[in-house]
Protein backbone atom coordinates (compact mmCIF):
# COMPACT_ATOMS: atom_id res chain seq x y z
CA UNK A 1 0.00 0.00 0.00
CA UNK A 2 1.14 3.53 -0.80
CA UNK A 3 -0.11 6.06 1.73
CA UNK A 4 -0.88 9.06 -0.48
CA UNK A 5 -2.20 11.25 2.34
CA UNK A 6 0.96 10.76 4.42
CA UNK A 7 3.49 11.14 1.61
CA UNK A 8 1.80 14.05 -0.16
CA UNK A 9 -0.03 15.80 2.69
CA UNK A 10 1.92 14.79 5.80
CA UNK A 11 -1.00 13.13 7.61
CA UNK A 12 -0.27 10.34 10.07
CA UNK A 13 -1.88 7.02 9.15
CA UNK A 14 -3.42 4.23 11.21
CA UNK A 15 -0.90 1.68 9.90
CA UNK A 16 2.25 3.81 10.10
CA UNK A 17 3.76 1.54 12.75
CA UNK A 18 3.35 -1.48 10.49
CA UNK A 19 4.55 0.30 7.39
CA UNK A 20 7.45 2.45 8.59
CA UNK A 21 8.71 1.17 11.95
CA UNK A 22 12.42 0.39 11.52
CA UNK A 23 12.59 -2.87 13.54
CA UNK A 24 9.24 -4.30 12.46
CA UNK A 25 9.22 -7.27 14.80
CA UNK A 26 5.81 -8.44 13.69
CA UNK A 27 4.81 -11.04 11.14
CA UNK A 28 2.82 -10.56 7.94
CA UNK A 29 -0.56 -8.99 7.37
CA UNK A 30 -2.64 -12.02 6.38
CA UNK A 31 -5.76 -11.95 4.22
CA UNK A 32 -7.97 -14.87 5.24
CA UNK A 33 -10.45 -15.57 2.44
CA UNK A 34 -12.65 -17.43 4.89
CA UNK A 35 -15.39 -18.51 2.46
CA UNK A 36 -15.81 -18.88 -1.31
CA UNK A 37 -19.50 -18.01 -1.07
CA UNK A 38 -20.75 -14.61 -2.19
CA UNK A 39 -24.09 -12.92 -2.80
CA UNK A 40 -22.69 -10.87 -5.73
CA UNK A 41 -20.84 -11.84 -8.89
CA UNK A 42 -18.41 -8.98 -9.45
CA UNK A 43 -16.80 -8.84 -12.88
CA UNK A 44 -13.31 -8.17 -11.48
CA UNK A 45 -13.28 -10.66 -8.57
CA UNK A 46 -9.85 -12.19 -8.00
CA UNK A 47 -11.10 -15.35 -6.32
CA UNK A 48 -13.52 -17.01 -8.77
CA UNK A 49 -15.98 -17.25 -5.87
CA UNK A 50 -18.73 -19.85 -6.14
CA UNK A 51 -21.72 -21.10 -4.20
CA UNK A 52 -19.87 -23.93 -2.48
CA UNK A 53 -19.11 -24.95 1.08
CA UNK A 54 -15.51 -26.05 0.45
CA UNK A 55 -13.81 -24.31 3.35
CA UNK A 56 -11.98 -24.97 6.60
CA UNK A 57 -14.29 -26.21 9.35
CA UNK A 58 -14.82 -24.08 12.45
CA UNK A 59 -12.23 -26.13 14.34
CA UNK A 60 -9.76 -25.93 11.46
CA UNK A 61 -10.30 -22.18 11.08
CA UNK A 62 -9.68 -21.66 14.80
CA UNK A 63 -6.52 -23.74 14.42
CA UNK A 64 -5.45 -21.47 11.56
CA UNK A 65 -5.96 -18.39 13.74
CA UNK A 66 -3.77 -19.96 16.41
CA UNK A 67 -1.15 -20.58 13.72
CA UNK A 68 -1.33 -16.93 12.66
CA UNK A 69 -0.90 -15.84 16.26
CA UNK A 70 2.16 -18.10 16.54
CA UNK A 71 3.53 -16.45 13.39
CA UNK A 72 2.93 -13.02 15.00
CA UNK A 73 0.61 -11.91 12.23
CA UNK A 74 0.25 -8.14 12.38
CA UNK A 75 -3.35 -8.12 11.12
CA UNK A 76 -5.86 -10.72 9.96
CA UNK A 77 -8.13 -9.41 7.24
CA UNK A 78 -11.28 -11.53 6.97
CA UNK A 79 -12.41 -11.53 3.34
CA UNK A 80 -14.08 -13.92 0.90
CA UNK A 81 -16.15 -14.30 -1.15
CA UNK A 82 -18.34 -12.39 1.21
CA UNK A 83 -17.19 -13.11 4.78
CA UNK A 84 -20.59 -12.33 6.30
CA UNK A 85 -21.99 -15.40 4.54
CA UNK A 86 -19.84 -17.65 6.73
CA UNK A 87 -22.17 -18.84 9.50
CA UNK A 88 -19.47 -19.04 12.18
CA UNK A 89 -17.78 -15.74 11.27
CA UNK A 90 -18.50 -14.06 14.60
CA UNK A 91 -17.27 -17.11 16.48
CA UNK A 92 -14.02 -16.88 14.50
CA UNK A 93 -13.76 -13.13 15.07
CA UNK A 94 -14.19 -13.75 18.79
CA UNK A 95 -11.47 -16.40 18.68
CA UNK A 96 -9.19 -13.97 16.85
CA UNK A 97 -9.70 -11.38 19.56
CA UNK A 98 -9.03 -13.92 22.33
CA UNK A 99 -5.73 -14.80 20.63
CA UNK A 100 -4.70 -11.14 20.61
CA UNK A 101 -4.93 -10.79 16.83
CA UNK A 102 -6.06 -7.54 15.24
CA UNK A 103 -9.02 -8.31 12.97
CA UNK A 104 -10.39 -6.24 10.10
CA UNK A 105 -13.20 -7.02 7.67
CA UNK A 106 -13.34 -6.67 3.88
CA UNK A 107 -16.93 -6.82 2.61
CA UNK A 108 -19.27 -5.69 -0.14
CA UNK A 109 -21.35 -4.08 2.62
CA UNK A 110 -24.72 -5.32 1.39
CA UNK A 111 -25.36 -7.57 4.40
CA UNK A 112 -24.53 -5.05 7.14
CA UNK A 113 -27.87 -4.17 8.69
CA UNK A 114 -28.01 -2.29 12.01
CA UNK A 115 -27.79 -5.46 14.15
CA UNK A 116 -24.88 -6.88 12.15
CA UNK A 117 -23.01 -3.59 12.52
CA UNK A 118 -23.45 -3.79 16.31
CA UNK A 119 -22.22 -7.38 16.31
CA UNK A 120 -19.13 -6.44 14.27
CA UNK A 121 -18.36 -3.63 16.70
CA UNK A 122 -18.90 -5.76 19.81
CA UNK A 123 -16.66 -8.59 18.61
CA UNK A 124 -13.72 -6.19 18.38
CA UNK A 125 -13.24 -5.68 14.64
CA UNK A 126 -11.01 -2.63 14.23
CA UNK A 127 -11.90 -1.64 10.70
CA UNK A 128 -14.43 -2.43 7.96
CA UNK A 129 -13.54 -1.86 4.30
CA UNK A 130 -16.58 -1.63 2.02
CA UNK A 131 -16.30 -1.91 -1.77
CA UNK A 132 -17.71 0.93 -3.86
CA UNK A 133 -16.82 1.29 -7.52
CA UNK A 134 -18.39 4.61 -8.42
CA UNK A 135 -21.88 5.86 -9.20
CA UNK A 136 -24.96 3.74 -8.54
CA UNK A 137 -25.47 2.58 -12.14
CA UNK A 138 -21.84 1.60 -12.69
CA UNK A 139 -21.48 -0.11 -9.31
CA UNK A 140 -24.64 -2.21 -9.76
CA UNK A 141 -23.60 -3.23 -13.27
CA UNK A 142 -19.96 -3.98 -12.35
CA UNK A 143 -21.11 -6.20 -9.49
CA UNK A 144 -23.88 -7.81 -11.52
CA UNK A 145 -26.57 -7.13 -8.90
CA UNK A 146 -29.28 -4.48 -9.06
CA UNK A 147 -29.63 -2.61 -5.77
CA UNK A 148 -26.22 -3.53 -4.35
CA UNK A 149 -25.10 0.13 -4.42
CA UNK A 150 -28.00 1.14 -2.20
CA UNK A 151 -27.34 -1.80 0.14
CA UNK A 152 -23.65 -0.91 0.37
CA UNK A 153 -24.54 2.67 1.24
CA UNK A 154 -26.86 1.39 3.97
CA UNK A 155 -24.03 -0.80 5.25
CA UNK A 156 -21.72 2.21 5.44
CA UNK A 157 -24.34 4.21 7.35
CA UNK A 158 -24.95 1.35 9.80
CA UNK A 159 -21.23 1.02 10.50
CA UNK A 160 -20.97 4.77 11.09
CA UNK A 161 -23.90 4.73 13.52
CA UNK A 162 -22.18 2.29 15.87
CA UNK A 163 -18.79 4.00 15.63
CA UNK A 164 -17.00 1.42 13.45
CA UNK A 165 -13.96 2.77 11.64
CA UNK A 166 -14.95 2.39 8.00
CA UNK A 167 -13.31 2.91 4.62
CA UNK A 168 -14.17 2.71 0.93
CA UNK A 169 -12.47 0.32 -1.52
CA UNK A 170 -12.42 1.32 -5.19
CA UNK A 171 -10.95 -0.78 -8.04
CA UNK A 172 -9.62 1.35 -10.92
CA UNK A 173 -10.81 0.34 -14.41
CA UNK A 174 -11.27 2.12 -17.72
CA UNK A 175 -14.97 2.17 -17.02
CA UNK A 176 -14.81 4.08 -13.73
CA UNK A 177 -11.52 5.94 -13.87
CA UNK A 178 -13.47 9.17 -14.39
CA UNK A 179 -15.46 8.51 -11.19
CA UNK A 180 -12.55 8.93 -8.78
CA UNK A 181 -13.93 12.36 -7.72
CA UNK A 182 -17.29 10.69 -7.01
CA UNK A 183 -15.71 8.39 -4.44
CA UNK A 184 -14.25 11.38 -2.59
CA UNK A 185 -17.69 13.01 -2.64
CA UNK A 186 -19.28 9.86 -1.22
CA UNK A 187 -16.60 9.61 1.45
CA UNK A 188 -17.26 13.19 2.52
CA UNK A 189 -21.06 12.90 2.44
CA UNK A 190 -21.05 9.69 4.52
CA UNK A 191 -18.35 10.80 6.95
CA UNK A 192 -16.06 7.98 5.80
CA UNK A 193 -12.48 9.16 6.35
CA UNK A 194 -10.50 6.47 4.48
CA UNK A 195 -10.31 5.41 0.81
CA UNK A 196 -8.24 2.62 -0.75
CA UNK A 197 -7.78 2.71 -4.54
CA UNK A 198 -6.91 -0.71 -5.99
CA UNK A 199 -5.14 -1.21 -9.30
CA UNK A 200 -6.71 -4.00 -11.35
CA UNK A 201 -4.66 -7.24 -11.45
CA UNK A 202 -5.14 -9.93 -14.12
CA UNK A 203 -6.31 -12.79 -11.95
CA UNK A 204 -9.59 -14.59 -11.25
CA UNK A 205 -12.53 -13.18 -13.21
CA UNK A 206 -10.47 -10.07 -13.96
CA UNK A 207 -8.63 -12.09 -16.64
CA UNK A 208 -11.78 -11.69 -18.71
CA UNK A 209 -11.71 -7.89 -18.39
CA UNK A 210 -8.84 -7.15 -20.78
CA UNK A 211 -10.74 -4.23 -22.31
CA UNK A 212 -11.11 -2.67 -18.84
CA UNK A 213 -7.38 -2.50 -17.99
CA UNK A 214 -6.24 1.13 -17.89
CA UNK A 215 -3.40 2.11 -20.19
CA UNK A 216 -0.19 3.54 -18.74
CA UNK A 217 -1.42 7.04 -19.52
CA UNK A 218 -4.76 6.37 -17.82
CA UNK A 219 -3.07 4.95 -14.72
CA UNK A 220 -0.89 8.04 -14.47
CA UNK A 221 -3.92 10.29 -14.87
CA UNK A 222 -5.77 8.31 -12.20
CA UNK A 223 -2.98 8.71 -9.65
CA UNK A 224 -2.64 12.42 -10.48
CA UNK A 225 -6.37 12.79 -9.89
CA UNK A 226 -6.08 10.90 -6.58
CA UNK A 227 -3.25 13.24 -5.51
CA UNK A 228 -5.23 16.34 -6.40
CA UNK A 229 -8.42 15.16 -4.70
CA UNK A 230 -6.55 13.93 -1.63
CA UNK A 231 -5.06 17.38 -1.08
CA UNK A 232 -8.41 19.06 -1.68
CA UNK A 233 -10.28 16.87 0.80
CA UNK A 234 -7.49 16.81 3.39
CA UNK A 235 -7.34 20.60 3.32
CA UNK A 236 -11.02 20.82 4.19
CA UNK A 237 -10.76 18.11 6.86
CA UNK A 238 -12.99 15.58 5.09
CA UNK A 239 -10.41 12.80 4.62
CA UNK A 240 -7.88 11.25 7.00
CA UNK A 241 -6.23 8.56 4.90
CA UNK A 242 -5.98 7.76 1.18
CA UNK A 243 -4.02 4.79 -0.11
CA UNK A 244 -3.31 3.09 -3.42
CA UNK A 245 -2.89 -0.67 -3.57
CA UNK A 246 -1.38 -3.11 -6.04
CA UNK A 247 1.11 -1.07 -8.10
CA UNK A 248 4.22 0.09 -6.28
CA UNK A 249 5.36 2.45 -9.02
CA UNK A 250 2.76 4.80 -7.50
CA UNK A 251 5.44 5.67 -4.91
CA UNK A 252 8.06 6.89 -7.41
CA UNK A 253 5.35 8.59 -9.45
CA UNK A 254 4.27 10.59 -6.39
CA UNK A 255 7.89 11.56 -5.74
CA UNK A 256 8.29 12.71 -9.34
CA UNK A 257 5.19 14.91 -8.98
CA UNK A 258 6.57 16.30 -5.70
CA UNK A 259 9.91 17.07 -7.40
CA UNK A 260 8.07 18.84 -10.22
CA UNK A 261 6.13 20.90 -7.67
CA UNK A 262 9.23 21.55 -5.52
CA UNK A 263 7.24 20.07 -2.64
CA UNK A 264 8.87 20.88 0.72
CA UNK A 265 8.27 17.34 1.99
CA UNK A 266 9.94 15.51 -0.90
CA UNK A 267 12.91 14.21 1.10
CA UNK A 268 10.70 13.10 3.99
CA UNK A 269 8.38 11.25 1.58
CA UNK A 270 11.34 9.56 -0.10
CA UNK A 271 12.73 8.43 3.27
CA UNK A 272 9.36 6.96 4.21
CA UNK A 273 9.13 4.95 0.99
CA UNK A 274 12.67 3.63 1.47
CA UNK A 275 11.78 2.69 5.04
CA UNK A 276 8.64 0.86 3.87
CA UNK A 277 10.84 -1.18 1.54
CA UNK A 278 8.58 -1.36 -1.50
CA UNK A 279 6.50 -4.35 -2.54
CA UNK A 280 6.39 -6.87 0.33
CA UNK A 281 4.14 -9.62 -1.05
CA UNK A 282 5.42 -12.97 0.17
CA UNK A 283 7.24 -11.26 3.01
CA UNK A 284 5.04 -8.93 5.02
CA UNK A 285 1.81 -9.74 3.16
CA UNK A 286 0.28 -13.20 2.79
CA UNK A 287 -3.02 -14.94 2.15
CA UNK A 288 -4.80 -18.10 3.28
CA UNK A 289 -7.71 -19.35 1.19
CA UNK A 290 -10.95 -20.91 2.44
CA UNK A 291 -9.49 -24.38 1.78
CA UNK A 292 -6.25 -23.73 3.65
CA UNK A 293 -4.00 -23.00 0.67
CA UNK A 294 -1.37 -20.34 1.39
CA UNK A 295 -0.56 -17.66 -1.20
CA UNK A 296 1.84 -14.73 -1.38
CA UNK A 297 -1.12 -12.35 -1.45
CA UNK A 298 -4.83 -12.43 -2.24
CA UNK A 299 -4.27 -11.43 -5.88
CA UNK A 300 -1.80 -14.23 -6.67
CA UNK A 301 -3.88 -17.36 -6.28
CA UNK A 302 -2.52 -19.44 -9.16
CA UNK A 303 0.44 -20.75 -7.12
CA UNK A 304 0.12 -22.28 -3.66
CA UNK A 305 3.00 -22.27 -1.18
CA UNK A 306 1.44 -25.08 0.87
CA UNK A 307 -1.66 -25.91 2.89
CA UNK A 308 -2.24 -25.28 6.61
CA UNK A 309 -3.99 -28.65 6.89
CA UNK A 310 -0.60 -30.30 6.30
CA UNK A 311 1.90 -27.76 7.66
CA UNK A 312 1.50 -24.80 9.97
CA UNK A 313 1.39 -21.32 8.46
CA UNK A 314 4.65 -20.47 10.24
CA UNK A 315 6.39 -23.51 8.75
CA UNK A 316 5.19 -22.61 5.27
CA UNK A 317 6.00 -18.91 5.61
CA UNK A 318 9.48 -19.46 7.03
CA UNK A 319 10.43 -22.27 4.63
CA UNK A 320 12.95 -22.27 1.77
CA UNK A 321 10.10 -22.43 -0.77
CA UNK A 322 11.69 -21.25 -4.07
CA UNK A 323 9.12 -18.58 -4.96
CA UNK A 324 9.30 -17.07 -1.47
CA UNK A 325 13.11 -17.05 -1.65
CA UNK A 326 12.96 -15.21 -4.94
CA UNK A 327 10.49 -12.63 -3.69
CA UNK A 328 12.64 -11.99 -0.64
CA UNK A 329 15.81 -11.49 -2.67
CA UNK A 330 14.67 -9.10 -5.37
CA UNK A 331 18.04 -7.36 -5.46
CA UNK A 332 19.21 -10.44 -7.35
CA UNK A 333 16.04 -11.79 -8.92
CA UNK A 334 13.78 -8.91 -9.91
CA UNK A 335 12.89 -8.01 -13.48
CA UNK A 336 15.89 -6.55 -15.36
CA UNK A 337 13.92 -3.41 -16.15
CA UNK A 338 13.35 -2.93 -12.41
CA UNK A 339 16.95 -3.65 -11.44
CA UNK A 340 18.07 -0.82 -13.70
CA UNK A 341 15.57 1.69 -12.29
CA UNK A 342 16.62 4.61 -10.09
CA UNK A 343 13.62 3.94 -7.83
CA UNK A 344 14.11 0.21 -7.32
CA UNK A 345 15.12 0.53 -3.64
CA UNK A 346 11.77 2.04 -2.69
CA UNK A 347 9.52 0.17 -5.16
CA UNK A 348 10.89 -3.38 -5.71
CA UNK A 349 8.47 -3.92 -8.60
CA UNK A 350 5.30 -5.98 -8.93
CA UNK A 351 7.16 -9.24 -9.48
CA UNK A 352 4.96 -12.30 -10.05
CA UNK A 353 3.84 -14.85 -12.62
CA UNK A 354 0.24 -15.52 -13.59
CA UNK A 355 0.45 -19.17 -14.65
CA UNK A 356 1.23 -22.20 -12.49
CA UNK A 357 4.81 -22.51 -13.74
CA UNK A 358 7.51 -20.48 -11.95
CA UNK A 359 10.01 -20.88 -14.77
CA UNK A 360 12.18 -17.80 -15.37
CA UNK A 361 10.43 -16.94 -18.64
CA UNK A 362 7.04 -16.52 -16.92
CA UNK A 363 7.96 -13.87 -14.36
CA UNK A 364 6.76 -10.34 -15.12
CA UNK A 365 5.65 -7.11 -13.52
CA UNK A 366 1.91 -7.29 -12.90
CA UNK A 367 0.36 -4.83 -12.95
CA UNK A 368 2.78 -3.19 -15.33
CA UNK A 369 4.94 -0.21 -14.38
CA UNK A 370 3.66 2.97 -16.05
CA UNK A 371 6.80 5.10 -15.56
CA UNK A 372 8.56 6.27 -18.73
CA UNK A 373 12.13 5.27 -19.55
CA UNK A 374 13.28 8.80 -18.75
CA UNK A 375 11.62 8.72 -15.32
CA UNK A 376 13.32 5.43 -14.50
CA UNK A 377 16.85 6.30 -15.61
CA UNK A 378 19.49 6.58 -12.90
Amino acid sequence: MINVSKLYCGLAGQSDKLRYEAKRRFGPVVVYNCTPRCNLRCRHCYSFTAQTDEQLSTAEAKGLLAQLAAAKAAVVLFSGGEPLLREDLFELLGESRSLGLRSVLSTNGTLIDSETAKDIKEVGVGYVGISLDGKREFHNNFRNTEGCFEKAMEGIANCQKVGLRTGLRFTITKGNIDQIPVVFEIAESTGTPRICFYHLIRTGRAKQLEAQYPTAEQSRAAVENILSKTKEYVDKGAIEEVLTVGNHCDGPFILLKMMEEKHIDFERAKELLVSAGGNKIGEKIGCVSWDGEVYTDQFWRNYSLGNVRRKSFKEIWESDEPVLKRLRDKDNFADKRCLGCRWFELCKGNYRFLGTDSDERNWLNEPACYLSNGERQK
